[in-house]
């Protein structure tokens, strides 16, 4: 009986494992066929932020890279994506996707809807695929390997703020830049109805949260009522009744 358990556990870890394997492939394959590489990427900045993408006008020092995800060809894939996110110095580089009636779906299903970890990159319904809302969380699994959101926790060391600030969010007409002002342990409150982002009193004692918690902080990034928020959110593998998050301000914008 015990060797049959045992025979059991070790099939299910084998599957498992070959399903979160298998789901990174296809990752790694989109990365390939509809996203710039990490060499691309290393080259625009090397050249300077002025040749990156011609014609557009600079609000912030972070370099604008050239969008080269093609929409197209990922809805072909699954017709929920509807963004890529890129975090350049870290692994964070997967498309973004929202179910459409099921806000848990992709908690636990692949771009491929396959059920089972690694899951998906997602958001909720609850807001705009443009990124309007003052706030906007996004989810993603804390793999042991640091796949999906696992190399959040890269955050956690001192100086990597200042080493890799800046997430890049690309949609099919633009692209929009965030630069990251808190990586912090955090309750595990449900965010998008943690207080009313549209007050500006509330707005203001929710950033005034973030940086007051365990993790690191750079005051010298503004978040002034008006502001855009994007949250990252994973978990912490040894406190259950925390979240991990990486708080971005958005800083620029263009096409």
């Amino acid at each position: 009986m015990f060797g049959l358990l045992f025979l059991g556990t070790v099939l299910f870890i084998g599957i498992h494992i070959g399903r979160q394997r298998q789901a990174e492939k296809k990752y790694e394959a989109m990365r390939t066929t509809v996203v710039q590489s990490v060499e691309e990427i290393t080259e625009q900045q090397n050249i300077g932020t002025e040749e990156t993408v011609e014609n557009t006008e600079m609000k912030s020092d972070a370099p604008h890279l050239s969008n080269t995800v093609d929409f197209d060809k990922l809805h072909q894939e699954n017709e929920d994506i509807y963004a890529w996110i890129q975090i350049p110095g870290t692994l964070v580089d997967y498309p973004v996707l929202q179910h459409p009636t099921d806000d848990s779906y992709y908690l636990d299903h692949t771009v491929e809807r396959v059920s089972g970890l690694p899951g998906s990159i997602y958001t909720e319904s609850i807001h705009p695929k443009d990124f309007s809302s003052p706030m906007t969380v996004m989810y993603g699994h804390n793999m042991r390997n640091d796949t999906m959101f696992g190399s959040l926790h890269d955050y956690e060391t001192p100086g990597k703020l200042e080493e890799s600030p800046y997430i890049y969010i690309y949609l099919p007409d633009r692209t929009l830049v965030y630069q990251i002002f808190a990586a912090v342990r955090f309750s595990d409150a449900y965010l998008p109805q943690y207080c009313n982002y549209e007050e500006e009193a509330e707005f203001q004692a929710f950033t005034e949260a973030l940086r007051a918690s365990d993790g690191n902080v750079n005051d010298e990034v503004e978040t002034p009522y008006g502001s855009r928020l994007l949250i990252l959110s994973t978990c912490i593998g040894n406190a259950p009744s925390n979240r991990y998050l990486v708080a971005a301000v958005q800083i620029d914008e263009y096409e």
